[in-house]
């Protein structure tokens, strides 16, 4: 039995690499009824996202080459085309490997939280297909556990480590609770896409986005239940912001200071805090010198990414201590169920000599054999099928001089 893990990520293969044996979730049952199929593999699970896909299986013996082969003509490639990028891990290494995952430890952004709710997803998917036992069962819930006490026992994830995030969070840390203020973003790129996740994370009042495009701003709006409007209109829905975000790719600023004072005066000087992501940027620079505007850069927000990354770096550092306890924990446990399979085939290879030699002694007393003789010959089967392959042992050891090996055998075959 080996219990294996073999993948690439964003560290060992670059995207088109990894595009190409991305799984959607609509391959999942078909991928891993063929995994299922290999015969050496008893369970399995696969994990696919964008910075990762790797298959966990428990086998009867390491499969990673047959493994590999499939996964490279599951999607098509010619043998050899990803071996270069693949990583292979065994038995409590790959615990190490899959808690480091569960924590955020091996993700692109160091201790980002969605790479837990994606593995979750894996697994149950896996445990849809049947394609789950007890092995990763106890493997995965495992590593469900190890990634909550990560969290709870150490700071990896409470500074946020990217702008959009750290714009947010910003915002809270002015305004407390969000969920009576109004925010204004300005775009709809991937940038503004997150805060706008964000924001609705931390229960935004209500949104608006602005946008060039009307209709990108529509689909983004619709998304996450939020107004849509040009970008022109901007100045006039500025007076309802509490709260203004801005990324575009925009050359010239879209918000002036004639604007921003406007706004003011019909708010009634209640501040807005306005964070430009952009560069070239968004908001003119004047504008942060008013009363009552809070304006942030991107320069400002990156000071405080960098800084709360290196918190997040010595969070890490005790989140492996945490890791390491519970490898050995799960060690423990794979030992103990390893050696209880292997007694039970021991007692099941034992049984099956006692059942057979039982069903032809009891043939023979059917057909009126001598009851002694039936009786002795039945003793005589099981006795020399149950020593065959510990004389043949035997005698092995004594020819290559292996005295442990010998002290071992004759202890098992004494009667004490």
């Amino acid at each position: 039995m080996a219990l294996l893990s073999l993948g690439i990520n964003h560290l060992t293969a670059p995207v088109d690499i990894r595009e190409k044996v991305a799984f959607g979730p609509e391959q999942m049952p078909q991928a891993l009824q063929e995994l299922q199929g290999i015969p050496a593999i008893n369970e399995s699970v696969i994990v696919s996202t964008c910075n990762r896909t790797e298959i966990y299986c428990d086998a009867s013996s390491d499969s990673s080459s047959v493994i590999t082969d499939w996964l490279s003509t599951y999607h098509g490639l010619t043998n050899g085309k990803l071996s270069p990028y693949i990583y292979h891990h065994v038995d409590q290494e790959v615990a190490r490997h899959l808690f480091r995952v569960a924590s955020g430890l091996d993700s692109m952004v160091l201790g980002e939280p969605q790479i837990l709710g994606q593995l979750k997803d894996s697994y149950d998917q896996a445990r849809g297909g049947n394609a789950v036992n007890a092995i990763l069962d106890r493997l995965f819930q495992h590593s469900f556990s190890v990634a909550k006490r990560v969290r709870t026992d150490t700071e990896i994830g409470a500074n946020p480590v990217s702008v959009a995030f750290a714009a947010v969070n910003l915002s809270k840390q002015i305004f407390g609770k969000l969920d009576k203020l109004h925010a204004l973003l300005i775009g709809a790129g991937e940038t503004i896409e997150l805060v706008s996740r964000h924001l609705k994370t931390q229960h935004i009042g209500s949104m608006t986005i602005a946008n060039r495009s009307l209709e990108r701003a529509q689909a983004l709006a619709s998304d996450i239940g939020a107004d849509a409007v040009q970008i022109n209109e901007v100045p006039e829905k500025l007076a309802k912001a509490d709260i203004v975000i801005s990324s575009t790719a925009s050359q010239l600023p879209i918000l002036g200071k004639g604007a921003t004072e406007s706004a003011l005066r019909e708010r009634k000087r209640r501040p807005i805090f306005m964070v430009d992501l952009a560069v070239p940027r968004d908001i003119e620079q004047e504008v942060g010198e008013l009363d009552d505007i809070y304006l942030y850069t991107v320069d400002d927000l990156k000071s405080v990414v960098d800084e709360n990354l290196k918190g997040r770096e010595l969070a890490a550092e005790a989140a492996h201590e945490i890791i390491n306890l519970e490898v050995t924990a799960f060690a423990q446990w794979l030992k103990t169920h390893q050696s209880a399979d292997h007694i039970r085939q021991l007692r099941d290879s034992a049984e099956l000599v006692k059942q057979l030699a039982l069903e032809r002694a009891l043939s023979q007393l059917q057909q009126d054999g001598d009851p002694q003789q039936i009786l002795e010959r039945l003793a005589n089967d099981i006795t020399n099928k149950l020593l065959h392959k510990p004389t043949l042992e035997m005698r092995r050891a004594l020819q290559e001089d292996d005295d442990a090996r010998v002290r071992l055998l004759k202890y098992l075959l004494s009667r004490d």
